[in-house]
C-alpha cells in the first residue's frame, strides 16, 4: 500500500490538540482530504476546558460536555449572579472529534509552509493548504497561573454558598491585601466533583504557582476545607500559559494559525476553546470554496476587536489590587449585552468598543481615567 504521506492532500493539520483536532475531524466531515501531524496524536488531554455553553457549536457531539451550570456568580465583593449558562468538556472530549476519514500522522513538524510540512523523520507532507495549530507556545509577556485542587460536592458547598458556581471571588480572605492580587473559582466538574483554582486572571510577571497554592490553602482553611486531604497527584491542576499567544497582528501569519497560538485565545480572560471550535467551520468552508482561509478567519471587525481586547488586558495589568476588583465589579454592573460583546463578540467591533465605553462610564471617575489611560497606551508585547 503506498505511503499516504505521499500524496498531496487537500489540508494538512499540525496540532492535534481541541483546535486542530476540531478543525482535521470538520473538514474530513466536509469531502476533504486530510492529514493531522502530531508528535503524540492520541495522548489523553487532563486540562479542564470550559465555556459559556452558548458559545459552543451546534454540531459538538453532546457527550462533549461533562457538565453544566445554568447561572455562575461572581464576588467583587459584592455578588453578581449571571444567567448565563456555563458548561465543563469532558477529559475524553478529544475522542468525540472523531477521525475515521482523516490520515494521522505520528511525527513532528519541522519547518512549515504554506502547502509543505516538513518532519524531523520521514518524507515531508505537501497539501494545498497548511494549518498550524500547535497550541499557545511560549511568548514573553502576560500570563495566567492557577492552581487548583477537585475536592468532592460536599466539601466545597461552602465555598459555593447556594451557587451553581462561581466565575470569580475577588474578596481578599486568602490575604492578597496589598499584594497582586488572585481570585477563586469554584466550578463543579461532574455532579459529585467541583474543581477549586486560585487563579492569578493576568499578570507581567504572574503570581508563581506555589504561591497560588499557599493563597488557596489559606482561603479555604477560612472556610474549614482542609486542601491537604484532598491533593494528590490526579486530584490537582496546575496553570500556566501566555496570553498574548499568536501577537499584534496573527492574521499575517504564514502559513495559517488556528486556536490559541492564531490569536483566537481572548488576551483577558484565557478563554479559547469555545472560540477555536465555533470558528472551525468558517475555516473549513474557506477551504472548500478555494478561499483565503486567513480572510475568512480575520475579517475586519475580528482584527479590530483583537487589537481592542489586548488594549484591554493592558489596563487591567495598570491596576493594583483593589483597583482590580473594583475594575470587575464595575464590569460585572453593565448591562448584560455589554458584558457579552466584549467576552464573546470575537467580530463585534462595535459592540466591543460600546462596551469598553461602557466600563469607563460604570466605573469611578479615578479608575475610568486609569481605564482609559491603559486603554490607550501601546502595549509593550
Amino acid at each position: 500500500m503506498a505511503d499516504p504521506r505521499l500524496r498531496r492532500h487537500d489540508l494538512a493539520v499540525v496540532g492535534a490538540g481541541p483546535a486542530g483536532r476540531a478543525l482535521a475531524h470538520r473538514a474530513a466531515r466536509a469531502g476533504l482530504d486530510v492529514a493531522l501531524i502530531d508528535r503524540a496524536p492520541h495522548r489523553p488531554w487532563r486540562a479542564t476546558y470550559s465555556a459559556w455553553t452558548d458559545e459552543l457549536p451546534t454540531w459538538l457531539d453532546p457527550g462533549a460536555v461533562e457538565h453544566a451550570v445554568p447561572s455562575i456568580a461572581v464576588h467583587s465583593p459584592g455578588r453578581h449572579r449571571i444567567d448565563r449558562g456555563y458548561s465543563v468538556l469532558s477529559e475524553t472530549f478529544l475522542d468525540t472529534l472523531t477521525l475515521d476519514d482523516v490520515t494521522v500522522v505520528t511525527g513532528t513538524a519541522g519547518h512549515l509552509a504554506a502547502d509543505r510540512v516538513e518532519l524531523t523523520e520521514g518524507p515531508p507532507l505537501t497539501a494545498v493548504a497548511v494549518v498550524d495549530a500547535r497550541g499557545a507556545m511560549s511568548t514573553a509577556g502576560p500570563a495566567q497561573t492557577a492552581y487548583g485542587v477537585f475536592l468532592p460536592a460536599a466539601a466545597a458547598a461552602p465555598l459555593l454558598d447556594g451557587d451553581h458556581a462561581v466565575l470569580m471571588d475577588w474578596r481578599s480572605e486568602n490575604g492578597w491585601a496589598g499584594e497582586q492580587p488572585s481570585f477563586l473559582y469554584v466550578v463543579p466538574v461532574s455532579a459529585g466533583r467541583v474543581l477549586v483554582e486560585e487563579t492569578c486572571l493576568a499578570g507581567d510577571p504572574a503570581i508563581g504557582v506555589g504561591e497560588l497554592r499557599t493563597r488557596l490553602h489559606r482561603r479555604l482553611a477560612r472556610s474549614g476545607v482542609d486542601v491537604g486531604e484532598y491533593e494528590s497527584d490526579d486530584a490537582i491542576e496546575r496553570v500556566h500559559f501566555a496570553l498574548t499567544a499568536g501577537g499584534a497582528r496573527p492574521w499575517e501569519h504564514r502559513p495559517t494559525t488556528h486556536g490559541a497560538a492564531g490569536g483566537l485565545m481572548h488576551p483577558a480572560t484565557g478563554y479559547s476553546v469555545a472560540t477555536s471550535l465555533r470558528w472551525t467551520d468558517t475555516v473549513v468552508e474557506a477551504l472548500v470554496g478555494g478561499h483565503d482561509v486567513g480572510e475568512a478567519l480575520w475579517p475586519a471587525g475580528a482584527r479590530g476587536v483583537h487589537t481592542l481586547r489586548r488594549r484591554g488586558l493592558n489596563s487591567v495589568l495598570q491596576l493594583d489590587g483593589p483597583s482590580t476588583v473594583a475594575f470587575f465589579d464595575a464590569f460585572f454592573a453593565m448591562p448584560r449585552e455589554r458584558q457579552r460583546a466584549y467576552l464573546s463578540g470575537r467580530d463585534d467591533l462595535s459592540g466591543v468598543m460600546a462596551a469598553m465605553m461602557t466600563m469607563a462610564w460604570f466605573a469611578r471617575p479615578r479608575l475610568g481615567l486609569r481605564v482609559a489611560r491603559g486603554a490607550t497606551a501601546l502595549p509593550r508585547w
